[in-house]
């Protein structure tokens, strides 16, 4: 196996589809069973490994436990929110007080034409079970880190409850006041400058993994780029959304990126 590094986007439990899991991608479990085995028999050709966790407070803009619809309910899993709506008072939030920022945000969200607020089970929670990353691969990571004696860089992303982050770089809406929702610069930097090929595996393919790369291919060199590889059997999509995981897979070869299962890699030597 030539050298390579790993990026694992959210490979958390709430993205699992086992029992407890918020928000069950279904293939998931599989998947980071799958990467897991694979890092114990290949572990000395891994030259670094970047896991970024999805890490939430309990309430925020895109959770169902911060909106109330007209009639004071909450909001269902997967409510599309627009500030349309909101204006005309179909939906609000629990904080009343927030009205003002929430339209500015949806505003801003909406602004491209393409986005809109979706509002999501409560999940990955910081300090929660669901935070945590699957077992098998959270021991196969810690075996690493023994056998190579470097660490595995972890880091989090969601952490400001008034806009949303899909991508590992950075939040859908930057906030002025708030660096941590800007492009994470020193990430980006520390991948373009990687030397073996770079492996991207992680949940959810239609959503954070998609966003993430999509990020990769404004800002890595076209060169980065070519030496990147979509591992397809350690992601699957979000249910209902199969075919934005296809086409993105389908933008990601276009402009470079190449895609393999585990089971292939070795070919690429």
């Amino acid at each position: 196996m030539r050298p390579c590094e790993l990026l694992i986007i959210d490979p958390q439990n709430d993205f699992l589809d086992i029992e407890g899991a918020a928000l069950p991608v279904p293939g998931a479990q599989a998947d980071m069973s799958r990467l897991a085995d694979w890092l114990q028999l290949h572990r000395a050709a891994v030259q670094a490994i970047t896991v970024t966790l999805d890490s939430h407070p309990s309430v925020g803009i895109e959770r169902t436990s911060f909106w109330l619809q007209a009639d004071g309910n909450a909001a269902a899993p997967f409510s599309l929110v627009t500030a349309a709506a909101v204006r005309a008072g179909q939906w609000r939030p629990r904080d009343a007080a927030r009205t003002p920022e929430v339209l500015a945000y949806l505003d801003a969200l909406e602004a491209p034409g393409q986005r809109q607020l979706v509002v999501w089970p409560v999940h990955c929670v910081l300090g929660t079970w669901g935070h945590n990353i699957h077992a098998h691969l959270a021991r196969s990571i810690a075996e690493w880190e023994m056998h190579s004696g470097q660490l595995c860089d972890k880091v989090l992303k969601g952490l400001n409850p008034m806009t949303e982050q899909y991508s590992a770089f950075r939040a859908e809406v930057p906030r002025a006041d708030d660096p941590r929702t800007a492009l994470n610069q020193p990430l980006m930097n520390r991948l373009a400058a990687g030397a073996g090929l770079l492996l991207v595996a992680g949940e959810a393919l239609s959503h954070c993994v998609a966003a993430s790369v999509q990020d990769m291919l404004a800002q890595l060199p076209a060169e980065r780029l070519r030496h990147t590889l979509l591992l397809t059997d350690c992601m699957s999509p979000v249910t209902g959304f199969e075919a934005a995981g296809q086409a993105f897979l389908a933008q990601a070869r276009a402009a470079g990126v190449r895609t393999a299962t585990l089971a292939e890699l070795p070919e690429l030597d």
